[in-house]
């Protein structure tokens, strides 16, 4: 019994450490799965809310990968109104400490990292429609996270990321 409860504790731990918890305050570390994509967003970013739609598109098309959203600078309440408003399906984690933010090298949102087995393999942006703040294309011409997320799934090689164009992260 003892030794049970100490494991508990230290894989308690060891999410916390990590950073991420889900919107009841338990820790979780989304990295673990084979293949996880963690999608961060912000309620008040208005690229990354553009992007909502095409961010389930790709989630429901590899039924394979993890999918998560994570939301670096929102509370639980605005994150759970966030995904009511645009219709988010995907589980959702807090990264207020941004630990989470850091392993994954995010800096804004919207800004994706695939992780495989725990290792991060891939991040940038979801495609090349906001070609700066306030630019954008009509349509996308590269769709790098699904690019990145087939590659994985195949086990391919990884496509070079681009750098994402959206709202900082705070430090």
């Amino acid at each position: 019994m003892r030794r049970a409860l100490i494991t508990l504790i230290a894989i308690a731990l060891a999410g916390c450490a990590r950073g991420a918890v889900d919107l009841d305050g338990r820790a979780v570390d989304p990295t673990r799965a084979h293949a996880a994509a963690l999608v961060f967003v912000s309620p008040g970013c208005p690229i990354a809310n553009r992007y909502a739609p095409e961010i389930q598109r790709i989630a429901a098309r590899f039924s394979t990968v993890r999918f998560w959203l994570v939301y670096p600078d929102a509370t639980a309440a605005q994150a759970r109104a966030h995904l009511a408003e645009y219709g988010y399906a995907l589980p959702a984690l807090l990264d207020r400490r941004h630990a989470l933010s850091r392993r994954a090298r995010v800096e804004v949102t919207p800004e994706a990292a695939l992780f495989s087995d725990g290792a991060l393999v891939w991040h940038g942006r979801i495609d090349d429609r906001f070609v700066d703040i306030g630019r954008e294309r009509p349509t996308a011409t590269r769709h790098d996270l699904e690019d990145a997320v087939a590659a994985l799934v195949a086990g391919r090689a990884l496509p070079t990321p681009s750098p994402a164009v959206g709202c900082v992260i705070e430090p």
